[in-house]
């Protein structure tokens, strides 16, 4: 009995994902529990267990491909069962019944093959002088095509829908089937798309969904597609900056307490444990204890009401090759400096790895962004739905400073704080700034 792989839903965003590395081969025996291939959905990468047993008979989604969630990505069968035999799909003549959108993924057939349509030319008048190559009751011959052309349902409908011919198509699916984006493609190569109104006059439309870019390449250009990830992270912070309405805070702090105390624990940590604290990991510290002193800022915006948060996660902002993901340090007012340094260094290690899980990305209140590290002094980040705050923290900066009338040398901080104005007002965001300028110049407060 054949089984159906599909792509699994690994996060409560994501529609779908793409098909990173097959772990298997065709023919290989796969027992419940074995990692079969490795997916990458919205937030992260991860390797997708088998829920059944039996022999990979179908890769149907090939290493780079993208499927909807529910969509069936390879076949097992029971050992010894024959591939099932093809279907016959129906001509394309036929007439194909209107949808109000396309199909749902999991419902697309996955290993049709079918008759191309019937090339029907005019029929080509003869003169009457020469002699009829065949008996005057045969009929005109109706070539057809050479080849059996595989498509999908859905790309056979845009196909016959925008005058396409699918004969003059090579298809990018499993076993060369030509799919969706290959049609999608053949229409952006077209200069206009020609369809008839009801009027019965020509209309010429541009095509409605196209991967093309909008500029053509020149010399030197590179065309580099989106990742999910990418891909996702664009329409949130597309969705965020354009339907939250930010302010910013900036204050600078005095960072010689902070390092002077990162000093000395790292002394201690390095003759007991070996964990070596960073900068983040203090900061981290700090704002945990100043959503604690000023917790409206713990909240978020729900149209109708302001939801205020019971727990504290702060998510982290990692760099990783293809973008940026947040992990989230959750509960984080039970858990003490170590573990939270840990935790973080655990994340960044496995986020550049693409092996962080979907639910370590849940959880979060507030976010912090520091690009300290790349030496930049000050910027402004944009908030990370649905949390109404996110801290963006610069580097450590000697310069003048005035203390107690003379300019001496100093170690300066930059703390900057977009707020959702929903939920934050001024005064509650300079507060809540305050108390993590206060934390950082007062670090022994945070350890108690």
């Amino acid at each position: 009995m054949a089984t159906h792989i599909e792509m699994p839903k690994l996060s409560d965003t994501m529609t779908e994902g793409t098909v990173v590395r097959w772990l298997k081969n065709l023919g290989d025996e796969v027992e419940i529990g074995d990692e079969i291939a490795e997916i990458e959905t919205d937030k992260a990468t991860m390797a997708m267990e088998a829920f059944d047993e039996g022999t990979l008979s179908e890769i149907l989604i090939e290493e780079g491909g993208k499927a909807a969630v529910g969509a069936t990505l390879a076949i097992l069968r029971d050992e010894g069962e024959a591939d099932a035999a093809p279907e016959e799909e129906p001509s394309t003549e036929a007439p194909v019944p209107e949808m109000a959108s396309d199909p749902p993924a999991h419902l697309e057939p996955v290993a049709l093959e079918a008759k191309g349509p019937e090339l029907a030319p005019e029929p080509t008048v003869e003169p009457a002088t020469e002699p009829a190559t065949e008996p005057p009751s045969s009929p005109v011959a109706r070539p057809t095509t050479s080849r059996r052309i595989k498509a999908s349902p859905l790309a056979r409908k845009m196909a016959q829908t925008n005058g396409v011919d699918l004969a003059g198509l090579t298809g990018s699916g499993p076993g060369g089937r030509i799919v969706r984006k290959d049609v999608v493609a053949a229409m952006g190569k077209a200069d206009t798309i020609e369809s008839t109104t009801e009027s019965g006059r020509v209309a010429v439309s541009t095509p409605v969904a196209t991967p093309e870019p909008a500029l053509s390449l020149e010399a030197g250009d590179q065309r580099i597609e989106l990742s999910s990830l990418r891909r996702i992270t664009a329409e949130r912070l597309l969705a965020s900056k354009t339907t939250i309405p930010h302010f910013y805070l900036h204050t600078e702090a005095d960072a010689a307490p902070l390092m002077e105390i990162r000093r000395q624990v790292n002394l201690q940590a390095e003759a007991s444990h070996g964990n070596k604290y960073t900068v983040n990991d203090l900061i981290l510290k700090a704002v945990i204890g100043a959503l604690q002193a000023v917790p409206s800022v713990n909240a978020t915006f729900q149209g109708d009401h302001i939801l205020q948060f019971g727990e504290i996660g702060v998510a982290v902002a990692v760099a990783v090759e293809d973008g940026l993901v947040t992990p989230v340090v959750r509960n984080a007012t039970t858990k003490s400096l170590l573990q939270i340094s840990r935790e973080v260094k655990d994340f960044a290690a496995r986020a550049r790895e693409g092996r962080l899980l979907p639910n370590e990305f849940d959880g979060g209140t507030i976010t912090v962004s520091n690009l300290g590290a790349y030496g930049v002094e000050a910027f402004d980040a944009i908030i990370n739905p649905p949390q109404a705050a996110i801290i963006s923290v610069g580097s450590i900066v000697e310069k003048p400073v005035v203390a107690g009338g003379e300019i001496v040398p100093g170690l300066r901080l930059d703390l900057g704080l977009s707020c959702d104005h929903r939920v934050v007002d001024g005064a509650v965001g300079a507060e809540f700034l305050a108390q993590v300028r206060k934390l950082i110049e007062k670090p022994a407060l945070m350890l108690v």
